[in-house]
């Protein structure tokens, strides 16, 4: 070991441990006793800072972090509180903390917290909390989790109503709805609190209506299902992939190559769409039933061959 690793180890290992947060703060503190009742048993939203008194970074934060308390605690559905993992290290190697500060969101499901990885300031953790709070009071209402990073949280916050059509995928329903079907899809990965996604999802969610029967339109919050975001190796937000129709393999995949407006997307897609359509069936033409079926298909086109008829019928 170094000799400045060393002095950093010793000096954190001998100093009393002292808190970031007192009873004059609106941040919760939370223990072990305290942490399944106060956190997992409770119907609240729940924002959780684990960190070290001694970490520069937590004492960074702290100031910004107070002040996202105080206009969170009040009346609310979410709570902010904070976990001396310095002295509880049992508590914070349950939910995998390695480094400081390390801030975990408790929403629907209090058995699987997502990690904030937005900005460190009062005004991103508040707008984080408020959409993570949203989704929840959706959920209880019983309408589906907002998707995609669409403005406000929202996939279908852009023009076309098309929020229905964006379909919302996760590690246990990835392998149904996109490998074991034989539609071409495309897939976008996201973080909700990335600022391209969100000026992507109008579009996303608007090329899904318009190719709606045709092209299927995923999302894949990657902040939350991070099995199937690892598996395709995401990095930067967002991501897109795409599936071809017919049989498909978890490798089969290529990146998406198009542009990010509504009609680049739905370009691209009909494109790859209609190279996989099997080739039109050819009817000759023998009386008014096949003229009749021809009238109602969407196209119909004639051609007139009078010199290779198999009917043998006169001109």
């Amino acid at each position: 070991m170094r000799t400045g690793q060393l002095a950093l180890f010793l000096t954190a290992a001998i100093l009393p441990s002292f808190a970031l947060y007192d009873s004059s703060d609106d941040v919760y503190e939370l223990t072990a006793s305290n942490f399944d009742s106060m956190v997992i048993n409770s119907h609240y939203v729940w924002v959780v800072e684990f960190y070290a008194p001694w970490c520069g970074h937590c004492q960074a934060l702290a100031p910004e972090y107070k002040k996202a308390a105080r206009a969170m605690n009040v009346n609310g559905i979410v709570r902010i509180g904070a976990v001396n993992a310095d002295e509880h290290q049992q508590l914070g190697g349950r939910y995998g903390v390695k480094g400081f500060p390390s801030i975990k969101i408790f929403g629907a499901n209090k058995n699987k917290p997502t990690d904030y990885q937005g900005q460190r300031t009062a005004d991103a953790i508040v707008e984080e909390s408020f959409r993570v709070a949203r989704d929840v009071a959706r959920e209880r209402m019983g309408a589906k989790k907002t998707s995609g990073g669409g403005s406000g949280g929202s996939s279908g916050g852009g023009s076309g109503g098309g929020e229905k059509d964006v379909i919302e995928l996760t590690d246990d329903n990835f392998d149904q709805l996109v490998l074991q079907s034989e539609d071409l899809w495309l897939v976008e990965f996201y973080a909700p609190w990335c600022g391209h996604c969100k000026n992507l999802a109008p579009h996303w969610a608007a090329a899904a209506t318009e190719l709606k029967g045709k092209v299927k339109l995923g999302v894949v919050d990657a902040t939350v299902h991070k099995a199937v975001a690892s598996r395709y190796q995401i990095q930067g937000f967002p991501t897109i992939k795409t599936w071809p129709a017919g049989s498909k393999t978890a490798e089969g995949f290529e990146d998406y190559s198009g542009g990010r407006t509504t009609s680049d997307i739905v370009q691209w897609a009909l494109e790859r769409w209609s190279a996989k359509l099997p080739p039109p069936e050819i009817l000759q033409l023998t009386g008014q039933a096949v003229l009749d079926e021809c009238a109602n298909k969407q196209l119909c086109m004639l051609s007139f061959l009078p010199h290779i008829l198999d009917s043998g019928a006169e001109r």
